[in-house]
């Protein structure tokens, strides 16, 4: 009898042994293709050897150094370099363990940032639905995916929470893209003026929204009118590229894509490629300065903040994708991954939409392609293909609730940037495998 709590209290796992670049072994040699870097985040595939000797150089310099006394060399290089390769004026880096803690930061530091401003009346946060930013309470109550915040709904903070841009769904037949995401994005101002622009101090939104939605990416000029709207009501833009960061799209930052910087960014997963747990948030100068001009202190921690040995490993891993070329083979491979996509299942009677950035591809599962009428949640559609696939030996990330935490299934993949052509027709032929038998 195992004594480990684990997800999911009546599924019986197989013991992962090993790892072989694009492919996880368990205890009976079975070798899976991680289709998806478990959740988007085994970016350099699995057992990366230079990642690895940078992790026990580490631990045998100092493994540990609380960073209410110390800060460490692997720290203060990895900020350096993720400062030097991040978009507009973000500049300072604060180190956490995960997305979740990365998302909780960011939203303590804006509302220390209007505090220290001496405009305390700014406390209201804005999200939108089908978000998704974490499970910890803070980044639980930023998220707008009902299904995951629902047994905890009165332990939530009150966010507002706006429409998603979502153009397979949302948008209008006589609409262009661009005249959809500009109507998309100027919801965000109708709510700002609705709580009153005194009293909002941020703005959550993912660049392209990941588990909940599956590789949902914006039309174009959607994110630069969420800008503008920002500016012009004084209201900081948190970018959540915890999933879509760190190269997964195409660009280290995805928002380099969509012509923005955010205020604050966050980001993880990729950050670490797996290999040690870490996240960070990152910060315009501004913002650091207000901070440093008021109290000087950010009434915020963890204990592993910074940790050394997770900080090399992140440095490793970020000196990988800027100097291996991965960032254009991200590109190259996302258009191979998308044809695939599109030549096997783009006249599938149940797939409706292909969407996504890089490698970080959503296909959108339909009972009726014409109409876009989702399945019976009660089929589970999502947890049959995610079985079916892992019985073929694919791992990939189906989930429900795509159009409003209870309707619609979507399946998600993100596999290793190292992924080859031969490696992305598995994918393809396995994923066809698993959803021919489950619809």
């Amino acid at each position: 009898m195992s004594h480990v709590f684990p997800r999911h209290c009546h599924r019986h796992l197989p013991t992962a042994a090993g790892g072989d670049g694009c492919y996880l072994i368990d205890a009976d040699g079975k070798r899976y293709l991680d289709g998806s870097g478990g959740a988007a985040v085994s970016c350099l595939g699995h057992g990366d050897r230079t990642v690895i000797d940078a992790i026990k150089a580490q631990a045998e310099r100092i493994a540990f150094a609380h960073t209410g006394f110390f800060t460490s060399e692997p720290a203060e290089a990895l900020a350096d370099l993720l400062a030097a390769n991040a978009p507009g004026k973000l500049d300072r880096v604060y180190f956490v363990s995960g997305g979740s803690e990365a998302t909780e930061a960011a939203i303590k530091l804006a509302r220390q940032y209007w505090y220290e401003r001496m405009e305390p009346q700014r406390a209201r946060l804005i999200a939108r639905k089908q978000s998704y930013h974490g499970n910890t309470i803070g980044a639980l109550s930023a998220g707008g995916n009902e299904w995951r915040r629902l047994q905890f709904g009165p332990l939530l903070l009150d966010v507002s929470h706006i429409d998603p841009c979502y153009e397979y769904r949302y948008r209008r037949p006589d609409e262009s893209a661009e005249a959809y995401g500009l109507r998309a994005a100027n919801a965000l101002e109708d709510e700002i003026l609705r709580l009153g622009p005194e009293t909002v101090m941020a703005f959550v939104a993912e660049p392209v929204v990941g588990a909940t939605a599956g590789a949902l990416a914006p039309p174009p000029g959607y994110f630069r009118r969420i800008r503008e709207v920002c500016d012009a009501h004084g209201v900081l833009l948190i970018l959540d590229e915890v999933m879509c960061g760190m190269g997964r799209t195409g660009t280290l930052f995805a928002c380099e894509q969509d012509g923005v910087a955010p205020d604050i960014v966050c980001i993880a997963k990729g950050l670490g490629a797996g290999y040690q747990p870490i996240g960070a948030m990152l910060c315009t100068a501004d913002i650091y300065d207000a901070i440093d001009r008021g109290s000087g202190f950010f009434q915020h921690g963890h204990t592993y903040n910074g940790h050394p040995v997770a900080t090399a490993a992140g440095l490793a891993v970020l000196t990988a994708i800027l100097e291996r070329g991965l960032l254009e083979r991200v590109q190259v491979q996302g258009q191979t991954l998308e044809r695939r996509l599109i030549s096997r299942f783009g006249e599938h009677a149940h797939v409706g939409d292909i969407r996504g950035r890089g490698l970080f591809r959503g296909v959108e599962l339909v009972a009726d392609r014409a109409s876009k009428m989702p399945f019976d949640p009660g089929l589970g559609i999502a947890a049959k293909i995610k079985k079916a696939a892992f019985e073929a030996g694919l791992i990939c990330y189906p989930m429900s609730g795509t159009i409003d935490g209870r309707t619609g299934d979507h399946i998600l993949l993100a596999p290793p940037f190292i992924i080859s052509d031969d490696e992305i027709e598995e994918l393809v032929d396995k994923l066809d495998t698993a959803i021919s038998g489950c619809i």
